[in-house]
């Protein structure tokens, strides 16, 4: 199954309710695993989770800690890129030239990658006291 395929199924699972913004999110880890993830929304809006954060939580409790590649689909007029604490997410598991494929319900497609989505970086190495 292509993370494209994946992604799509898993966004039929989103729990939507009060945006009706359905979202899925696909990653490939450096060992082959897919993990999937879908938007999580609650009554307490916006306190939900994003599809991104789910497949990296999947991911984590998986056992795998680095990201390959990443697909994140939405029914939207354009490619929708992950919100800025999920560029975090991403970053924190991925080098900054792991592709992300962005894509709608409709075909439309945009690759870039790690760094392109989140081009300076907070990083660990920032926390260094050398």
């Amino acid at each position: 199954m292509t993370l494209l395929q994946a992604a799509t199924d898993v966004r039929l699972h989103a729990y939507a309710p009060y945006s009706r913004f359905k979202v899925g999110a696909a990653l490939r880890t450096e060992t082959g695993t897919v993990y999937v993830g879908c938007n999580v929304e609650n009554v307490a809006y916006p306190e939900g989770t994003c599809a991104e954060a789910g497949a990296i939580a999947a991911m984590i409790a998986g056992g795998d800690t680095r990201i390959a590649e990443v697909c994140v689909i939405a029914d939207s007029p354009d490619p929708v890129p992950p919100c800025g604490g999920c560029r975090q997410k991403i970053a924190e598991f991925a080098a900054p030239g792991v592709k992300v494929t962005l894509c709608t319900t409709d075909g439309k497609e945009r690759s870039l990658t790690v760094g392109d989505l989140l081009p300076g970086v907070f990083t660990a190495a920032h926390m260094d006291r050398a």
